[in-house]
């Protein structure tokens, strides 16, 4: 474990009894003494405070903000150039077969892009933009900063005590504000599905910031494993297991991330990688298509189970992707992918049976940002 990375955070974590997994390269917090469900339920009904500080915080700057979006045009399927100022964009990185190599969140910060990418694919990615800029514009890899998450309906409450202007902001809304004395970039968002907000706090001042914000008693410090719980129950995607570079858009439902403007008679329609197929599966639908599952009992079924069209046949027509048990919802609940336009039954294989599940709508628990 010795070649393991370590956020800022952690001998805080150690510290606080958690329980340490290697994940993306670092020594990360899966769980504190609580437990996981009990982290679960305290974020969708007080605040949970997790350390993101794996992920990569990355500036791209040009001569203005308009040349950094339009480089990033080139390799993002999004509406970079028309994103209003301090305000923030869920995106992703395509290849030449329009496969998703990484989800991201973009800001335009008013003279550069902050972009914050995955820990697994931070390098890949850096490298990707940095070979890709055109001349004039640099990608800069932020490493003097931790990176945290404060989720759940409590969470403008606690960080309103720190600084109130935080209870102004709304969803995808980004500001630089003064927190417990140093200069955080604050956005309101997060991946749990709750209202909430994620921090960029210098180094120095992250274990100070944690502790001010533990110091309200509606937070509570939450790990991997209910983070994990959280964005399944949301039905967002997890990247290397829901999405990745065999995945397209459309068949991760991720569409509407793609704004009119880059589609197919908009202004800026195409111009990135793997845009001839992102665009006709978009006109024409894809081969297959992420949808919510609800297995059957109380078992969950997890990752990699194969799905079937009957209890017999040995041909798989899909797989889960997620899975496991959905303490809000109470029972099991998976994501997973299925062939186009197919509506008939659905079992999975679980210890040797095949289980049915019905497909429903996700999130399957409802989002509460503030819009």
């Amino acid at each position: 474990m010795s070649d393991l990375l370590h956020t800022p955070l952690h001998g805080f974590h150690v510290e606080n009894g958690a329980k340490m997994v290697p994940f993306a390269g670092y020594d990360m917090p899966v769980q504190y003494p609580a437990g996981v469900m009990k982290e679960h339920i305290q974020t969708r009904i007080s605040a949970g405070l997790f350390d993101v500080s794996h992920m990569g915080q990355v500036i791209v700057r040009g001569s203005d903000f308009a040349s950094a979006a339009t480089a990033l045009e080139a390799l993002i399927p999004v509406d970079i150039i028309d994103l209003g100022e301090n305000r923030q964009r869920y995106g992703f990185f395509t290849n030449e077969t329009g496969g998703i190599t990484d989800d991201l969140m973009l800001a335009n910060r008013g003279d550069h892009v902050f972009v914050v990418v995955n820990a697994a694919c931070k390098g890949a990615d850096i490298a990707h933009m940095t070979a890709n800029m055109p001349a004039g514009v640099t990608v800069t890899e932020i490493t003097d900063r931790a990176l945290l998450a404060l989720q759940g309906p409590r969470a403008e409450e606690a960080l309103a005590t720190l600084n109130p202007t935080v209870r102004g902001m709304n969803f995808m809304d980004v500001a630089t504000v003064d927190l417990n004395g140093a200069e955080c970039w604050v956005s309101r968002s997060g991946y749990t599905g709750e209202d909430g907000y994620e921090i960029s706090v210098p180094n120095d001042a992250a274990v100070a910031l944690a502790t001010a914000l533990l110091a309200h008693e509606a937070v509570e410090l939450i790990g991997l494993g209910a983070r994990d719980s959280l964005r399944l129950e949301g039905g967002l995607c997890l990247y290397g297991h829901d999405v990745d570079e065999t995945v397209t858009p459309s068949q991760a439902a991720l569409t509407w991330a793609i704004q009119k403007v880059r589609r197919t008679g908009g202004d800026r329609a195409g111009g990135f990688p793997g845009a001839d197929t992102v665009l006709d599966e978009i006109a024409n639908g894809a081969p297959r298509k992420r949808v919510g599952l609800i297995p059957e009992g109380r078992a969950p079924m997890r990752e990699g189970v194969e799905l079937f069209g009957d209890e017999t046949s040995t041909t798989p027509i899909g797989k889960i992707t997620s899975g496991g048990f959905g303490p809000t919802v109470g029972g099991p609940i998976a994501m997973g992918y299925l062939p186009k336009g197919y509506d008939g039954p659905v079992f999975g294989e679980l210890r040797g049976k095949r289980l049915p599940l019905t497909r429903t709508k996700m999130p399957f628990t409802p989002a509460n940002f503030k819009r």
